[in-house]
């Protein structure tokens, strides 16, 4: 059986995914007048078009108590503008951190009773809808590690905001500089045990060199060696291939079509029908 995994420590190319498997009194919003006529996103050319929400659903959504947002971006940068209501949640919310990068599970997801945990704190339960999103093209793409971790629990209403903050922003939706109100905790969220398919740990690519493609889809200095990063260790897997995660979105950071993100695949050698690891 087929198996694409992201490994563990760095799931950033979740596009992948596509292609094979109230406020108070006067609010601080930047206002715009969405494009009314912008056409309707069409994902049925997509395998696993169901991670997406596109800006134009979740525009009539914001004030659904039963819709839950989260950006993932850095705080900084959620202070300047956010989607209203949305929650912030970096890249590593749902993420063992104690420790340094390199050391051994850092940055791995949290255990399932701890995450349990993590996302009842915002309200999370099994029949709300969730939604990450971030501004995606400013890397390092924490909206789809985020939803990666969620599939892995088992999941499935949980969803990435097509073109992320970028194309929100591009079709004249709202922003605001507002703190959202802190949600109120749920109870009786139940995760499954994880999905092995979803991640390959080092033991599985050590192992699976001659069998795999690895794919490594960081900045080419990155691959070259430079640990600017945080890595720990400079260089990349022996034998992996370089692939920039952001050559598969177009300049509005929206995906890519499936024909050319399997052109690109294939120009790495890559193809839909290889086994391959993505870190």
């Amino acid at each position: 059986m087929r198996k694409n995994k992201l490994f563990s420590l760095a799931a950033l190319l979740v596009a992948m995914m596509l292609v094979l498997s109230a406020c108070a009194s006067q609010p601080a919003q930047e206002t715009n007048k969405p494009e009314e006529s912008a056409a309707k996103v069409d994902l049925s050319g997509f395998e696993n078009s169901d991670i997406f929400i596109t800006p134009q659903e979740l525009s009539g959504m914001l004030d659904d108590p039963n819709v839950i947002i989260f950006d993932g971006n850095k705080p900084d940068a959620y202070a300047k503008g956010h989607i209203p209501g949305a929650i912030s949640a970096g890249f590593h919310s749902f993420s063992k951190i104690e420790g340094k990068p390199g050391d051994p599970l850092w940055g791995t997801s949290l255990d399932k009773e701890e995450l349990t945990k993590k996302l009842e704190s915002f309200g999370v339960t099994n029949d709300k809808t969730v939604v990450f999103y971030s501004d995606v093209l400013t890397g390092p793409g924490p909206d789809g590690r985020n939803l990666w971790q969620m599939r892995m629990a088992g999941l499935d209403n949980v969803k990435l905001l097509y073109g992320g903050l970028a194309y929100w922003k591009e079709l004249g939706y709202d922003i605001t500089k507002d703190q959202s109100p802190a949600p109120a905790p749920s109870t009786g969220l139940v995760l499954k045990d994880f999905d092995d398919s979803y991640r390959a740990t080092k033991e599985y690519v050590q192992e699976n060199l001659d069998k795999t493609v690895i794919i490594d889809v960081r900045t080419e200095k990155e691959f070259k060696g430079s640990q600017n990063a945080g890595e720990a260790r400079g260089g990349h897997i022996e034998g992996a291939k370089w692939l920039l995660w952001s050559d598969l979105l177009n300049e509005n950071a929206t995906p890519k079509s499936p024909e050319e993100i399997k052109e690109i695949m294939a120009a790495a050698g890559v193809t839909p029908e290889d086994d391959f690891v993505v870190y």
